[in-house]
């Protein structure tokens, strides 16, 4: 069965314009403007919590072979896959990462943990009328202090003076990093559902929050189906909402974020398409982590470090077959992501799909399934 055949089965509707028109109208990469990337959303879609469970939310799938969009709900999500599948997940914990207090010269403070170096040291984020200058104290509200050692652009490197290590004082002390479009201040429930139930490797200050979605029942239902499962980390950084700047695409640049992708990963993909099955990313932070192990080979290979991968339209995705995704903001880096997975035209067609039928944006809110744009 080739992919027109699957997805006129699966209850696709076909209301896209011409393909050969779309074709010209595509943004080549050097080209690409941030206003080529810009949609209209009501804030009222943006959503502020999560539905009642996980899986209760709503999936448009959007065939990139024919642009072809489908309503569905996420679980159904079991009939858009197919034995021998592989779904790779990102196994990365969000950690409270969020403090509060004062400088020593008495001016209040935001900080926001962006990597932890090691049991004392990180590198934070620090929102403050008057940035402190190495040397500095920093007093949390939580009754412990910390040095700035030094600034390394927008970041600071602090260390704590606490008998505690700092994970152990962020667990403790530590709120919910939620993101800048969701209003409300954390609560127990955010601690819960801003986190997917596989995550196990600490160091997030963002959810890939493709993965939220997923319930025990529905990963258990989808093994008995025959398809697989493999993971990898990405310890998604506060830079992930940092907006597109410059008006040439080409000409941003992107924040380092730090992966692993290991050799047993790299053995399962390997299989799969071997037996003819899809390598289908549980978020765009799956697809940056394999395609940055990918490099030139069309297989990622065993691969551990930071990345900086931009992936815009007109690459050329080397392992990954499908995608599931939440809706992004506006003119960002993961718009541009999935408009080059799927297409430039179809995926802002799909997106005012979206708005006119009511889904829910953002990281609480609905999905969509994405098969590959053939190559041309």
């Amino acid at each position: 069965m080739n992919d027109s055949e699957f997805s006129n089965r699966q209850g696709f509707h076909d209301d896209r314009p011409d393909r050969e028109a779309q074709a010209r109208s595509e943004p080549t990469q050097a080209e690409a403007l941030r206003r080529d990337f810009h949609f209209d959303l009501p804030p009222p879609l943006i959503a502020q919590h999560p539905p009642a469970r996980r899986g209760d939310s709503r999936l448009l799938a959007l065939d990139g072979a024919t642009g072809a969009l489908a309503d569905r709900m996420f679980r159904e999500l079991p009939d858009l896959l197919r034995p021998g599948d592989l779904l790779v997940f990102n196994d990365t914990r969000v950690i409270p990462a969020r403090l509060f207090g004062h400088k020593a010269s008495g001016g209040r403070f935001e900080l926001l943990v962006e990597r932890v170096l090691d049991s004392r040291r990180a590198l934070a984020h620090l929102r403050a009328s008057k940035p402190p200058k190495p040397g500095g104290r920093l007093l949390f509200d939580a009754g412990f202090a910390a040095t700035v050692l030094d600034r390394r652009d927008d970041l600071f490197e602090i260390r704590v003076e606490s008998d505690q290590p700092l994970p152990e004082l962020l667990e403790q002390y530590g709120r919910v990093p939620l993101p800048p479009y969701i209003t409300h201040e954390p609560t127990p429930e955010d601690r819960e559902r801003y986190q997917t139930l596989y995550a196990r490797q600490p160091g997030a200050v963002a959810a890939p929050t493709a993965g939220l979605h997923f319930e025990q029942a529905l990963l258990d239902r989808l093994a008995e189906q025959g398809v697989e499962q493999a993971f990898v980390t990405l310890h998604v950084g506060a830079g992930t909402f940092q907006p597109v700047r410059v008006e040439r695409i080409a000409e941003h640049a992107m924040h380092a974020e730090w992966l692993e992708v290991g050799a047993a990963t790299c053995e399962r993909i390997q299989a799969a398409r071997a037996r003819g099955g899809r390598v289908v990313a549980i978020g765009t932070t799956v697809v940056r982590a394999l395609e940055t192990a990918a490099g030139d080979h069309d297989l990622p290979q065993p691969w551990r470090g930071d990345t900086r991968i931009f992936i815009y339209p007109g690459y050329r995705f080397r392992c990954v077959d499908a995608l599931v995704s939440n809706f992004h903001l506006p003119e960002s880096t993961l718009l541009m992501l999935v408009a080059a997975f799927a297409g430039h035209a179809e995926i802002l067609r799909a997106y005012r799909h979206a708005v006119e039928r009511g889904y829910r944006f953002f990281s609480y809110g609905d999905a969509m399934f994405l098969t590959r744009r053939p190559r041309t």
